[in-house]
Order: structure tokens, then C-alpha cells, then sequence
């Protein structure tokens, strides 16, 4: 529960800064001192108890050898008497009226043992319960007199009462009457002095399975560790019971029984790790009484244990609650957290109740009720509460943090989305502008040279059909541009049957045939990246393969063939061959035609366009032979570029 997030007090002058600690130590020891006198109130006020007409407190006792008269409740000066026991004889009255109702022996308290005789009959024998015999324990006894045992008129009522240190013997008030005026009581105290620690060393095995889990998660914190060591010893402690024989068995038990020391020690250090001290080699001295204890438990008997016990188990309790006191009430005063102060007021309560109970040893209380060990559970509810406080706490920084990381996340994302719109908004205008540019270029290159013919055929007045040639050629260039804008799907095919609808058109005015083959069933890949450009520089390419055969081959026959090749790599590559049966021409050594200079040009416009699309143009012509004729083959790249490489 160290919380380094506390709140930073603001700097004050030394005058004012020490008015101030001082004016808060006050407060605090005038609360401890408060919830101190409340504590010894309370321990004070007595049990409601059955009726008084049915209590006996009048005995004959028969202790070492000596036979006197006492008065209930008793403080036995003996401190060992298993063989020779102390022997309490009385009598009680049942009237003849009260024959139907059952009767019992009600013991509210006692240490450490009794044996209850009614009639010269045994009819309880706390020995046999070890929850009952266990001293720090304030464990009721009742018992049912059985019927034929019980007689009209006066009876007999004795009672040893066994002791086996470590502290003197002693036997409270008993109550002889009808059950169920009596058993409203015993049902009282059990449920405050055996159901209630039952309940508290529950939860503090739940807070030592949650402690232990923290410290392995959270290593750099060995304060909860040392807690979770110190609620695993409690809860063995209090669940363990006190053998009556000696046994190996019983030898270990003594050990975990008598480890209130290792206890106290343990949430000693505890604190001191709270309050931000460090672990040093001299500390280890304040678990010497415990481990003095655990040695006399497995090499001696359980006699040497129970005089150890009074001897370092109580004055180390006492000096770990002392200390804890200290070391709280500094940590509180420092820190100003709810945590700090809760765990004072623990060990303020935890104090008072010890202090009680040694004056209870000492005989200078009226009763012997101990409640140091269930006023443990006023530590319990503190370290749970103070675990729930700085959950809460973590929750609440943690929504704060999440509040402003969800606040600079948003306006992250604004600004993120006013960062796109503007890189949209700067990559649309130059999409656009390279589509301007683009369709500029083609334009100019197609249809501003048929205008330009059309002008200087119109200027020389003599050139009707060239005029009208020209136009058309113009209109056929437009529509192709038209035609590039469609949206294909990357599917190239599209766009060639369009194509192959043109050049049939062109071709059959000079009665030249076209062949047209898919060699592949799919034709040519689908290209998903395809852009308009690329239809266009193909299909214009095509066109120049065309033209050349039509207006220098003399050809009869143009064959197209589509097909889908893979190459060396795997990667499917699509190929448009466009093949003539003319006359052919010689190739220069720079891939030109020799001595044209149009074709040579032309060829060139080919290859450029095709270098724009990421293609491969192979020429090949023969001018001689049986097979004349001239080869383009256009082989597609796998991916189209993504920019016009001209």
C-alpha cells in the first residue's frame, strides 16, 4: 500500500511548516487517544448474561491439598495442574415444576480445561474439544444434564478445572438452569468469540492468497510479501489446533501455535517498509524470540514452550505494537493518506486490547476475556481498506489518464484527418494535372497534327479528299482518347475489341484482311493498376504497326495474335503480335528502318511508347525470301508503372 502518487503539500517557511506538524501530531495522538478510551470502555462493559436466578457462584474449592470457600469468578495462582486439578463442589435447586423442561451447565469461560460432574456423573469434559482448550481463545462450554441425573430439589455440581500454562487458571460464573434460557447466551458468545475469528481468519487467508499474488506480480514491493508471510502464519495459528498428548505431531503444532512473535515481527517489518525504510542485516534480531520459541517446540516439550511463551511471545507482541505505533503515526503524519491513518487507528485498537489483556494475566481485570487477537481483525479491515483505497485511486488515475489520452488521441486524429484531406486534396489536383498534361500530350500528338493537316490542306484549296482523310483520321483520334477514358477493369481485352472494330474498318478499304487470334483462352491478364495512358500508348502503338503495313508493306494480310506467356521466372506475361505478309524492310543498326525516314520516325514513336508502358517491342522484317513480310511483338509487363515514363 506504499503510495509514492500522495498529493505534494506545498513548501511553507520553516515557522509555519513546524506549527503545522505539530498542530497535526496533536490531532492525531488526541483521535489515538479518543478511539483508546473508547477501546477500554467497551473491553470493559461486560456480556449480557442468563438470568441471575440461575447462577451458582457459591463453591467448596479443594486446591493443593487446602479446602476453603470461594465466590465465582476465580484466579487460580496455579499455572500447572493436570494430575492434582483444583475441585470445585456446590449445589443447585431445580424446582418440582421445572420437571418437563431440559436443563444444562452453561461455562461461559475458563482456561484451560474443566471436567463437570452433576450427581457424581460426567457430563462435559472440555478436554475432548480442542477449539475449547486453546487460552488466547474465549471458547463457551454448555452442556444438557441428562434427565435421569437430574433430580428434584437440591443436586451436585463439581468441576475440575485443569491447567497447563502457559498463563494461571481460571473459571468465570457458571449458570445451572433450563436450556433455553440459557442457551440464548452461549449462542452470544459464540458467535463473537468462535464464529466471528473464524470468519476474520477467512478473510485473512483470502489477504494472504491476494498479498502473495501482488508481491510476485509486483517484486520491486517486498512489503507485501512480508504481509502476505504474516497472514499465512496467522491463519495456520488460528486454524491449528492444541494437542493435549505429546506426539511428533504435536511437537509441530506447539511450533505453529506458539508463532506470534514470527507474526507480530512480520507485520513490524511490514510497516517499516510502508513507511519507506529500508531492510537492514540487525533487523533480523526481532525474529529471535519467534525462531527461540519454533527450537523449544521441536528439541523440548510443550511444558519449556508454554514458559518461553510468557517470557518472549508477549513482551515481543508488545514491543512490534509499540513500534508499529510509532512508525504509523510518523507515516501518517507525513503522507496525510487514508491508508496511513486507518492503519494507525488499527494498531491503536490492536494496542489498547493487548494492554487489556496483560492486565487480565496479572488478575487486574474483573474477567478474563482476550481480545488482542480478535481485535486483529481492526488490521485486517485496514489493509483491506487501504488496498480497496488505492485500487480506487489506480482506477481513478488511470480514468484520468485514458480521459486525456482519448482527448490528445482526438485531436491527433483531427489533425491527422486535416493532414490527409490536405495530402487528398494535393494528391487529386496532381492526378489532375497529370491527366491534363497527359491528355494534352495526346491530343497534340494525334489530333493536333490531323488539325494542322487539315489547315494546310484547306489552305491550298486543291486537296478535298485529303481534307476529308484528314478529318477523319482526327475523329478517329478523338474517339480513341474517348474511348481510353472507359473504365475497363484492368482488362485489356476490352479495349482491343474496340480496337480491332477500327482497324477492321480501316483495313477494308484497301481489301486487306485481318487475322485475328487468342492464342489463350483468357486472352491477356487482367491488370487491375491498368490506367487510361497505357490504353492509349498500346493501342496507338497498334495503330502504328497498322498504318505502316498498310501504307509501305503492300500487304494482303494483317495477323493479331493474343496470347498469355510465361517466362522464366513463372510470371505470366500477356503478348500482342501484330505480323504483315508485305514486301518488308531492312532494320538499322539502331532498330530503325533503313533508309525511310518516316518509317524510321515512326518506328521510334513505337518504341518510345512502348518503353512509357513498361513493355518489351521486339521488330523483325525480311524484304527477301518466301517469308517477307514484317513482326511487332509487344510483350506486357507484369506490372504497369504507376507513372507516364515519358
Amino acid at each position: 500500500m506504499n503510495d509514492h502518487g500522495d498529493d505534494v503539500q506545498p513548501e511553507l517557511p520553516g515557522r509555519a511548516r513546524r506549527r503545522l506538524r505539530s498542530s497535526r501530531l496533536i490531532q492525531y495522538l488526541l483521535l489515538q487517544a479518543v478511539i483508546a478510551v473508547a477501546g477500554v470502555a467497551v473491553l470493559l462493559q461486560s456480556l449480557p448474561g442468563p438470568p441471575a436466578q440461575y447462577q451458582v457462584t457459591a463453591f467448596q474449592l479443594t486446591e493443593a491439598g487446602a479446602e476453603r470457600p470461594v465466590t465465582l469468578p476465580y484466579f487460580s495462582p496455579l499455572r500447572n495442574a493436570m494430575n492434582d486439578p483444583p475441585r470445585f463442589q456446590g449445589h443447585f435447586v431445580r424446582p418440582a415444576g421445572e420437571t418437563s423442561q431440559a436443563w444444562s451447565v452453561f461455562l461461559p469461560r475458563f482456561t484451560n480445561g474443566v471436567e463437570v460432574t452433576v450427581n457424581d456423573v460426567v457430563i462435559l469434559d472440555s478436554r475432548r474439544d480442542p477449539a475449547a482448550n486453546r487460552p488466547d481463545r474465549n471458547t463457551p462450554a454448555i452442556a444438557v444434564i441428562p434427565a435421569s441425573v437430574l433430580r428434584d430439589g437440591d443436586n451436585a455440581i463439581s468441576i475440575r478445572l485443569f491447567i497447563w500454562g502457559p498463563i494461571s487458571g481460571f473459571l468465570d460464573r457458571i449458570w445451572v438452569g433450563p436450556d433455553e434460557a440459557l442457551r440464548p447466551t452461549y449462542n452470544l458468545r459464540t458467535l463473537v468469540f468462535v464464529t466471528l475469528p473464524v470468519v476474520f481468519s477467512s478473510w485473512q487467508a483470502i489477504l494472504a492468497v491476494i498479498l502473495g499474488i501482488m508481491w510476485v506480480m509486483r517484486r520491486h514491493e517486498p512489503a507485501y510479501g512480508v504481509l502476505a508471510a504474516a497472514m499465512a502464519v496467522g491463519v495456520g495459528q488460528a486454524f491449528l489446533q492444541t494437542p493435549m498428548g505429546e506426539t511428533p505431531f504435536s511437537r509441530l503444532n506447539v511450533i505453529l501455535i506458539s508463532s506470534a512473535p514470527i507474526e507480530s515481527a512480520l507485520v513490524l517489518v511490514f510497516a517499516l517498509l510502508l513507511s519507506g525504510w529500508k531492510w537492514q542485516r540487525y533487523a533480523w534480531i526481532i525474529f529471535i524470540p519467534g525462531i527461540a520459541l519454533a527450537l523449544a517446540g521441536l528439541f523440548g516439550n510443550q511444558a519449556l514452550v508454554r514458559a518461553l511463551f510468557l517470557i518472549l511471545a508477549v513482551p515481543m507482541v508488545g514491543i512490534s505494537l509499540l513500534i508499529m505505533a510509532v512508525v504509523t503515526a510518523r507515516s501518517a503524519l507525513q503522507r496525510q493518506n487514508v491508508a496511513s491513518f486507518l492503519l494507525g487507528c488499527a494498531v491503536t485498537i490492536m494496542l489498547t486490547c493487548w494492554i487489556v489483556d496483560l492486565l487480565s494475566v496479572f488478575q487486574m481485570m474483573p474477567n478474563r476475556i482476550f481480545t488482542a487477537r480478535l481485535s486483529y481483525s481492526a488490521m485486517l479491515v485496514a489493509i483491506g481498506a487501504g488496498l480497496t483505497w488505492r485500487f480506487a485511486r489506480a482506477l481513478n488515475q488511470v480514468d484520468g489518464f485514458a480521459g486525456r489520452l482519448v482527448t490528445q488521441v482526438r485531436e491527433a486524429e483531427e489533425k491527422l484527418k486535416a493532414s490527409f484531406a490536405r495530402e487528398e486534396e494535393r494528391a487529386r489536383a496532381a492526378a489532375l494535372a497529370r491527366e491534363r498534361t497527359r491528355l494534352m500530350r495526346d491530343l497534340h500528338d494525334g489530333l493536333g497534327g490531323q488539325l494542322v493537316s487539315i489547315v494546310a490542306l484547306s489552305e491550298r484549296g486543291n486537296g478535298s479528299a485529303g481534307i476529308g482523310d484528314a478529318a477523319r483520321a482526327a475523329l478517329k483520334d478523338l474517339r480513341l482518347v474517348i474511348d481510353s477514358m472507359d473504365d475497363i477493369g484492368g482488362d485489356l481485352m476490352l479495349a482491343l475489341g474496340s480496337w480491332r472494330e477500327r482497324a477492321m474498318a480501316q483495313l477494308r478499304p484497301h481489301d486487306i484482311a485481318l487475322d485475328w487470334r487468342a492464342v489463350t483462352a483468357q486472352g491477356l491478364p487482367v491488370h487491375p493498376e491498368l490506367r487510361p495512358w497505357h490504353v492509349i500508348q498500346i493501342v496507338r502503338l497498334l495503330d502504328e504497326a497498322v498504318t505502316n503495313a498498310v501504307k509501305h508493306a503492300e500487304a494482303r494480310r494483317i495477323t493479331v495474335r493474343i496470347e498469355t506467356l510465361a517466362g522464366a521466372d513463372g510470371v505470366e506475361r500477356g503478348c500482342i503480335t501484330v505480323e504483315d505478309d508485305g514486301k518488308g524492310f531492312e532494320i538499322a543498326s539502331d532498330g530503325g528502318a533503313a533508309g525511310a525516314a518516316k518509317t524510321a520516325r515512326g518506328l521510334r514513336n513505337m518504341r518510345s511508347r512502348a518503353a512509357r508502358c513498361g513493355a518489351e517491342l521486339e521488330l523483325s522484317s525480311c524484304a527477301q525470301g518466301t517469308r517477307k513480310g514484317t513482326r511487332v511483338r509487344l510483350t506486357l509487363p507484369h506490372r504497369f508503372p504507376d507513372s507516364d515514363g515519358g
